[in-house]
């Protein structure tokens, strides 16, 4: 079946994710399920570099040609932001977030800029597979926190999570850096509770701090903001990465999530097609969609 976005070379039957993607249904039912939000209005407000909305088609291209690792791979169109209105939008793609994950579904968003993510936190505690005294882990793999205050931005959607979900919600990130975050940025995370491990700590994956984080919730979501990784291995971002960290640090952090069984919601952020050498950034991004895909565990 030939989905919008998806296209590729063809070997045996099946053997290419282009080859069983399928439309999403009311009647579909667990799986893996692809969500594009085609945003940049926050990358903007943020001062960042235009070009994230046409993240989930470069994605799209990029997962094609993936191998097949299992049959139930699902589409649920994108939400396209044309107007500075984000935030509608943002209701819209947590409504199909919530589907998905009701479904039993792994909810993959494909951004878009970084405000993508409180639109999929909103997706997560709407769906019914969750109540309001589940306790909701966010994982957040960035070089920034995306802790401030102010007009909804792509800097914005954690500090707007940890609003909504009040005591319920602890917040980790992940590959922090302190090169790009200014003092008063980590003074609000120490006062928001969150937790934060910096980019330079990351010669070792902190995988019992990891794990410990895990294990204190009830649900995970999990979101890589591609500029997490070193601006050589991901040039196409809205802000490129001095350092960053490696890819195998994200990777590995990665399979540890999708392999937890908490794992509910995961997203991809911040991929800007027009600064993407060779499609660098969205080859790695489709490789680690590829390998927390592979890596899930269901509950």
């Amino acid at each position: 079946m030939n989905v919008p976005g998806w296209h590729g070379r063809t070997d045996e039957p099946g053997e290419r994710w282009h080859q069983i993607v399928q439309p999403w249904t009311a009647a579909s039912q667990g799986g893996i399920a692809f969500t594009g939000f085609g945003c940049d209005e926050g990358v903007r407000r943020n001062q960042g570099r235009i070009g994230a909305a046409e993240g989930p088609s470069a994605l799209r291209a990029m997962m094609s040609n993936l191998a097949t690792t299992r049959p139930d791979l699902y589409d649920c169109g994108d939400i396209t932001v044309k107007s500075q209105e984000f935030e509608v939008a943002q209701l819209i793609y947590a409504d199909k977030i919530a589907r998905s994950i009701d479904a039993g579904s792994l909810a993959i968003g494909l951004g878009g800029g970084h405000e993508i993510a409180y639109g999929s936190y909103m997706g997560l505690i709407k769906s019914e597979r969750t109540s309001k005294d589940d306790r909701i882990g966010i994982l957040n793999l960035d070089a920034h926190f995306d802790l401030r205050a102010g007009e909804p931005s792509s800097g914005t959607p954690f500090a707007q999570a940890l609003e909504l979900g009040g005591g319920n919600t602890r917040y980790l990130a992940v590959g922090i850096s302190e090169a790009a975050n200014g003092q008063s940025l980590f003074e609000r995370a120490d006062a928001l509770g969150a937790q934060y491990v910096l980019d330079h700590e990351l010669t070792q994956v902190p995988t019992e701090q990891i794990q410990k984080s895990f294990d204190q919730v009830d649900h995970l979501y999990v979101s890589l903001d591609l500029d997490v990784l070193p601006a050589s291995i991901a040039p196409g971002v809205s802000a490129p990465a001095a350092r960053g960290v490696s890819l195998e640090a994200v990777s590995q952090i990665l399979q540890l999530a999708a392999a937890s069984g908490k794992l509910r919601l995961f997203d991809v952020a911040e991929l800007n097609p027009r600064f993407d050498l060779d499609n660098r950034t969205a080859r790695t991004a489709a490789r680690l969609i590829w390998e927390v895909v592979k890596a899930w565990k269901s509950s």
